[in-house]
């Protein structure tokens, strides 16, 4: 088979170099970034299409693509894909929903153990006096032994998190969650009203997911309802939370701190309401940033490949 008679596949973000390489051995790919003024040209023709986080698969974009088969989404949510406009189409969705669980609890628990303890390296000797000084200083006024955790959403994260969580010893592990979770898949963690979380968790780690309910879901109340020394830590989206509301929290209660991994836009601008605040650290988009994650959110790359091949999708999206 000619190169110009494979299927033709647009790479519009990255992938590793062992999927991209495994895709391009099946179909024609291109990568072009959808601002590129070469992009429409290939949607014309091209029968499969994968994103990462910052492509937008929507009506018009599939309206130009009269061709395109199956769309994939190197990542564990298809929030930036229409997946009911793609589906009137006949374009299948698929997705990599197993793929960074792992990473996104490892860093959700760097952030938190990182903001507890405040660890200091030393990069010069010190005398005897500064040393005494540094360690009276650095003593953490809490432990994760003593604090309430609360998850919101007990997903593949969550409830990983979960599982994780009961191993390190936390005092205790709350969560709520629109499904009714078996008590095999809870880890421990006890099932409370929403209302009930945000007020007694000392740590609020959110993992709900993109749908159009979730947006804001995080608002004034769940949030004014919170204790004034919580720790608050988003690595869902940026959106679930109210971010003007989130800012007057946190400077009316200067004990808090919010760990922010995602925000609403991305990148944020100069008006972004928690920019400033000196309890609220931002991170530009993290939790899934490992090699293994990475590689594993690419091997998207198989269902696209299955798809275009006649065959049955493992990940088709929900």
């Amino acid at each position: 088979m000619s190169a110009q008679s494979k299927d033709l596949v647009i790479q519009a973000e990255h992938l590793a170099d062992e999927p991209a390489a495994w895709l391009s051995r099946r179909c024609r790919l291109v990568a072009c970034p959808a601002d590129d003024p070469r992009f429409p040209e290939h949607l014309a023709t091209a029968r499969g299409l994968v994103v990462r986080t910052y492509t937008t698969v929507d009506e018009a974009m599939l309206a130009r693509a009269p061709g395109l088969r199956v769309v994939g989404r190197a990542g564990v949510g298809v929030d930036n894909i229409d997946v009911a406009a793609c589906r009137a189409r006949g374009v299948e969705v698929v997705y990599t929903p197993d793929a960074n669980t792992q990473a996104v609890v490892e860093y959700v628990l760097c952030l938190l153990t990182g903001a507890l303890r405040q660890p200091v390296s030393l990069a010069e000797a010190v005398e005897t006096d500064r040393w005494k000084q540094l360690r009276d200083d650095l003593v953490s006024p809490r432990q994760l032994s003593e604090l309430t955790l609360g998850i919101l959403g007990l997903g593949r994260i969550g409830s990983r998190l979960a599982e994780v969580s009961a191993a390190i010893g936390f005092a205790a592990v709350l969560y709520q969650d629109l499904l009714d979770i078996p008590s095999e898949g809870r880890h421990g963690a006890v099932p409370v009203p929403v209302e009930r979380l945000f007020a007694e968790a000392d740590v609020v780690s959110l993992h709900i997911d993109g749908r159009a309910s979730n947006r804001g879901f995080v608002g004034r109340s769940l949030i004014e309802s919170m204790k004034p020394e919580v720790v608050l830590i988003n690595t869902s989206r940026g959106f679930v939370v109210d971010n003007l509301a989130l800012a007057a929290f946190l400077e009316a209660n200067p004990q808090a701190l919010a760990l922010l991994d995602v925000h609403q836009p991305e990148p944020f601008d100069r008006d972004y309401p928690l920019l400033g605040l000196d309890n609220a650290r931002l991170y530009p988009h993290l939790a899934a940033a490992t090699r293994l994650a990475h590689v594993n959110m690419s091997w998207v790359v198989r269902d696209v490949a299955a798809v275009l091949e006649g065959g049955r999708p493992r990940h088709p999206a929900p």
